[in-house]
């Protein structure tokens, strides 16, 4: 549990999740990314000079050790080297980040001819990744589109980070290495080329596009005839069933008039909140922070992802439905 490279993006997610239940990119990758975004876009090269890779075993290592105890001293850190370590944390994943089965096919969009098709392609691909994959990549160009965005000052453009970063996306220990002799520089390009493409078009690749839309909406029509019940007598029948079934549901079952607020890092019951007709979120809200007050809670959370005080506005707190309907 306490490992944090070399371990698959799931099971870091599930330790993750027992201190952030809505995780969902891994709170080692976000630490990076916010390190280098804090004191590292400026840096001259980053990203391509390499930091000492003595220095960044030995932080893999004290990474491991008191990441989730909340001791690690992040700016005691050479920005190169926690370059390193992002790089280092992408390649050691047991599984590609793009996956060992849609890797070759994100590799082959570099030889479609026109572009519109190719973002098409990256599109898909993109959108049938794993969850945990398509967030954490969604993660790391956010990040990569920063850096880029700096290059008067860090001198990286575009295509030195995607050069950079593209061998630690395609070039997986996993797989076998099936290069052809001679292919080394091409395949190396056509890669650097993919990542190129998925930095400065990405806000295109998250959305689901209008044509696949049209074509869900026409599967659903044509399913939706095919069950259609042409005997009249049937469809009463089971409107009859439906009717009654509501019927006896709705006689039985009290509606419930209290909800219950549960966050496990600052109150250790949870909090029910009375609703009538007339209750509002800012209402739950409110009491939900004035239970805070009286518990006196100040606390930083493990891995110094939350830092509150004994003062806290309204407007500083999310309420998010978990499954259901509010009323319920």
């Amino acid at each position: 549990e306490k490992r944090l490279f070399g371990v698959p993006l799931n099971a870091l997610l599930e330790n993750d999740q027992k201190l952030l239940p809505n995780t969902k990119v891994p709170l080692l990758l976000q630490a990076l990314l916010s390190c280098l975004e804090k004191r590292g876009l400026e840096t001259e090269g980053i990203l391509r000079v390499s930091g000492s890779q003595t220095r960044i075993k030995s932080l893999e290592q004290k990474l491991e050790r008191d990441f989730y105890t909340g001791l690690f001293r992040w700016d005691e850190v050479h920005q190169n080297d926690v370059s390193g370590l992002l790089k280092r944390f992408i390649r050691e994943l047991p599984a590609p980040l793009l996956t060992a089965e849609y890797l070759p096919a994100f590799a082959a969009v570099q030889n479609i001819p026109d572009l519109k098709q190719r973002l098409q392609a990256l599109n898909l691909l993109i959108l049938i990744l794993p969850e945990p994959n398509r967030n954490t990549l969604k993660a790391l160009l956010e990040f990569l589109s920063k850096v880029v965005a700096r290059e008067n000052n860090n001198k990286m453009n575009l295509w030195n980070v995607s050069t950079v970063m593209a061998p630690n996306l395609f070039m997986h220990k996993g797989l076998p290495n099936k290069i052809p002799e001679g292919k080394e520089k091409q395949l190396a390009e056509g890669a650097a080329d993919v990542v190129r493409m998925m930095i400065h078009y990405q806000d295109l690749l998250w959305t689901v596009s209008s044509f696949l839309v049209a074509q869900v909406r026409k599967l659903n029509e044509s399913n939706s005839k095919r069950y259609q019940f042409c005997d009249k007598r049937i469809k009463n029948l089971l409107r009859k069933i439906h009717a009654d079934k509501d019927k006896v549901e709705k006689n039985q079952a009290e509606p419930s008039k209290i909800v219950k607020v549960h966050a496990s890092l600052l109150l250790k019951d949870s909090l029910e909140v009375h609703l009538n007709n007339a209750t509002r979120v800012a209402d739950v809200l409110r009491q939900f922070q004035k239970n805070l007050c009286q518990n006196g809670w100040n606390i930083v959370n493990t891995v110094n992802l939350i830092k509150c005080n004994n003062s806290m506005e309204c407007t500083n707190l999310l309420l998010y439905e978990v499954g259901g309907n509010i009323g319920k």
